[in-house]
């Protein structure tokens, strides 16, 4: 899924209603010494995650709420919807003691939610002005170690190209909503990016365009060393492959490449540093991705969560599956990874709008 549309929209909400029953985790094949649990199955179309420092869990989601989760050790104690009938919230962030939203064209602040869960406060209005389009207009969001907050607007077609300092980017912004620039152009559909925890560089996912061919082009895996850097959207794709229609004259070797191909439509959505301690230690700084899965390949791909070791600067890079069961064999599905969320306590959390679940994954198994 590679954005979100009214047709796409509809499928969600059929999945949802096929995956009421309990989520099969046992299906699911992790590296040995790991366990998965359900953490909670009541978070429908569950997307972004965010943990505020008290240890509520805020989901965004595209069915119009936003949910809280309190989590009390490795339970969850109450289960909150802090905000409904909105434009698929699926970002969350929080910050300075509120929780930012996105909703298409809007970003929204819900201020000092965490002590009222229960009596939720109206959403304050951060800025009503991002772009309206649906197609790929659903926004995860994230504050940067800058204290700006990282807002992508993606290109509202498969491929087309409109005003690259509208579409196709990464832009950021004060909490106030202030100050807006671009940080990154030709970047198709971000749905999650984080910021190195040594370097504090940007890196982020981009979902590759549509209609060339089950196995072309990649999905990517950035890396932004340094504002205003072009990743190539809509002239060339992962790096190498020059669009029919608008690659002429813009070389791909004119754009920063990817540092990962993540493969062909697997739709990489959420991505994490794991920066804990629970988990051995040749897994400290590796990246998490959720790859949501494809929703026109001719044979399913993604549907999974995939780890990247690299250096720093993007070198010696390699993925490998880290967890992978939501698809099974003869192409049944019963699950979505969107998001991935490090806990505390160094644990994982994975999200799932099929199943509209949060697990947990942690090491060793007991």
């Amino acid at each position: 899924m590679h954005g979100f549309r009214p047709a796409a929209a509809a499928l969600l909400t059929a999945f949802a209603c096929q995956a009421l029953a309990a989520p099969p985790v046992e299906r699911i094949k992790l590296p040995p010494g790991f366990r998965i649990e359900v953490l909670s199955d009541a978070v429908p179309s569950a997307r972004a995650m965010a943990l505020s420092p008290k240890g509520i869990l805020y989901i965004g989601s595209l069915d119009g709420h936003v949910y809280a989760l309190e989590l009390q050790g490795t339970r969850v104690a109450a289960r909150h919807v802090v905000a409904t009938g909105l434009e698929a919230p699926i970002g969350v962030a929080w910050h300075n003691g509120a929780l930012y939203v996105s909703a298409v064209s809007r970003i929204l602040r819900l201020d000092s939610i965490d002590t009222r869960l229960n009596a939720p406060p109206q959403p304050a209005v951060v800025t009503d002005t991002l772009p309206a389009e649906t197609h790929h207009g659903a926004k995860f969001i994230a504050f940067g170690p800058d204290g700006k907050l990282y807002v992508p607007q993606g290109a509202p077609c498969n491929v087309c190209l409109k005003d690259r300092d509208r579409y196709a980017l990464i832009g950021r912004m004060d909490p106030d909503g202030s100050h807006y620039e671009v940080v990154a152009r030709g970047v198709r559909n971000s749905v999650g990016f984080a910021w190195h925890p040594a370097t504090r560089e940007l890196w982020f996912t981009d979902n590759g365009r549509d209609l060339l061919g089950d196995d072309l082009p990649d999905d990517e895996l950035n890396r932004a060393s340094r504002a205003g850097l072009d990743f190539g959207f809509p002239y060339c794709h992962a790096g190498v492959i020059a669009d029919p229609e608008f690659g002429a004259g813009h070389p791909c070797n004119a754009f920063t490449p990817p540092v990962v191909k993540l493969g062909a439509h697997v739709a990489a959505l959420g991505m994490r540093f794991y920066s804990g301690s629970m988990f051995p230690p040749d897994y400290r700084d590796n990246i998490f991705i959720a790859e949501h899965g494809s929703w026109n390949r001719s044979k399913k791909a993604g549907y999974r969560v995939v780890r990247v070791v690299t250096d720093p600067d993007g070198s010696h890079a390699r993925q490998e599956v880290f967890a992978e069961g939501w698809l099974q064999s003869g192409e049944t599905v019963w699950g979505r990874p969107a998001d991935v969320l490090p806990l505390p306590d160094g644990s994982l959390l994975i999200s799932d709008d099929y199943a509209g679940a949060i697990y947990r994954v942690s090491y060793p198994a007991h």
